[in-house]
């Protein structure tokens, strides 16, 4: 799954509807609400669901339409199994005429930041709290991991609801770290150590997708997090003077020049897809690699047997960190909503109540090797050692986690990051020039009156 994707903005939509709540939605277009049909939906209305048919595919999407076409035999079920939702929905959101139900996950995804300040998306919260569907006395959202409800939040409302949860850290072959009696750093000074020793081997100490420079921001901008606690990712998201300029981000900064100015990076980095720098990672010509927890799924039939990948958290920038080292950056993904416009918004949120069950959740985990945004989904399941790692780093982590909001509701200042580090990890701009242009970036944005603004 490439993380790093452009965005498409929905432009020319005139007379659009106020997004209202989802309990106007239903009573528009549903039927009375009971215990047995919460969101009344209405029986035989017919229900479109659209999903970025990706690296998990879309069986998952269409077993929660067998469970719906179940408790509703009446309705027709048209699915829509997309590369480029984007491309495909844009102009039906600017006519008017969406689906019921979006996936906007992928390459070209819809800008959601843009479609919450045209109202074209439904408040979820009449989903929120309804009942779970297989969980008695507990609402949706009391079945979520940390932090889901939250990241489909923009203004005060839940707009989307994201079915996987990725944590960010860096990963390595257990068994070729066993191999060779390496151990993994908890320290940035352990890292770099580590690395002087791994090189003497002739294994480079790290590779990363060099042409999409995200992929290395994650563990810069975590290790940043670490050191400045959520006051520092606040100031960044809020778009405050001087964010970017903070100690713990030039700090990292300066930590991940460290590894280019060493050449701890693999020869050649910079040109690499994703797919060709983890191609090149599973067959041990690097140690390290940064990448979300959907590092094992993309992997399979790439990575040899007895591999074993797992992830790590990102070292601690010096011993005064705000957050402890067990702290990760994790946030639900593949990002399911309901249009404002939906013709039956009643049946799309049903739908999302019976994805997000956690017979489906449980389904989807065994299936992929991916851990869904419902807690308590892998339990009692055997699991792989990317899996197990990511399920043990979210327990180790247990509150501490955290996540940015900016690259979500800016693209602009996402993409500017972005770039700056490129350039930072090839030794073109110092640490202070990376502060300072990705600086430069956010006040502009803050000061661009044409841009919706969010704050956390």
């Amino acid at each position: 799954m490439l993380k790093t994707a452009a965005v498409l903005s929905v432009p020319a939509l005139g007379g659009c509807v106020t997004s209202g709540s989802s309990s106007d939605k239903v009573a528009e277009s549903g039927a009375d609400k009971t215990t047995e049909n919460p969101l009344g939906v209405k029986a035989d209305a017919p229900l479109e669901v659209v999903v970025f048919k990706g690296g998990y595919g879309d069986d998952y999407a269409v077993q929660a339409e067998a469970t719906y076409k179940q408790k509703y035999p009446q309705a027709e079920i048209d699915h829509k199994g997309l590369q480029k939702v984007g491309e495909a929905m844009q102009p039906r959101f600017v006519a008017g005429n969406p689906p019921d139900v979006v996936d906007n996950t992928g390459a070209g995804r819809l800008d959601i930041a843009t479609l919450v300040g045209a109202s074209q998306v439904t408040d979820l919260s009449g989903l929120l709290d309804a009942p779970s569907l297989d969980q008695p006395g507990r609402k949706v959202r009391d079945t979520l991991l940390p932090g889901v409800v939250d990241d489909g939040t923009f203004a005060g409302r839940t707009v989307a609801l994201n079915f996987t949860y990725t944590v960010w850290g860096l990963w390595y072959s257990k068994s070729l770290f066993a191999e060779r009696g390496w151990t993994y750093p908890k320290t940035w000074d352990e890292m770099v150590a580590l690395c002087g020793e791994i090189k003497k081997t002739g294994v480079a100490p790290w590779t990363y997708q060099g042409k999409y420079p995200e992929y290395i921001n994650d563990p810069l901008l975590s290790m940043a997090a670490k050191t400045g606690g959520a006051d520092l990712v606040k100031a960044v998201d809020n778009l405050q003077p001087g964010a970017w300029k903070q100690d713990g981000l030039v700090q990292a900064a300066t930590a991940f020049a460290e590894l280019a100015g060493q050449n701890f990076l693999m020869s050649g980095s910079e040109a690499l897809s994703h797919t060709e720098a983890q191609a090149a990672w599973c067959q041990k010509k690097a140690a390290f690699i940064p990448c979300g927890s959907w590092l094992e799924s993309e992997q399979k039939g790439v990575a040899p047997a007895g591999f074993d990948m797992v992830l790590g958290a990102v070292p601690a920038r010096s011993g005064s960190d705000k957050l402890p080292v067990t702290a990760v950056q994790a946030a639900s993904s593949e990002s399911f909503l309901v249009p404002a416009k939906a013709k039956n918004p009643a049946g799309g949120q049903e739908y999302l109540r019976m994805l997000f069950s956690k017979a489906s959740a449980t389904a989807f985990a065994k299936a992929n090797n991916t851990l869904p945004a419902v807690a308590g989904a892998t339990d009692g399941l055997t699991l792989t050692s990317g899996l197990g790692s990511v399920r043990d780093a979210v327990t180790a982590a247990g509150s501490d986690t955290f996540t940015y909001r900016f690259r979500t509701w800016y693209a602009p200042l996402a993409k500017a990051v972005d770039d700056a580090t490129g350039e930072l990890v090839n030794k073109r701009i110092s640490p202070a020039d990376w502060s300072a242009r990705i600086q430069k970036a956010a006040d502009a944005l803050a000061k661009d009156s044409s841009v919706t603004k969010f704050t956390r």
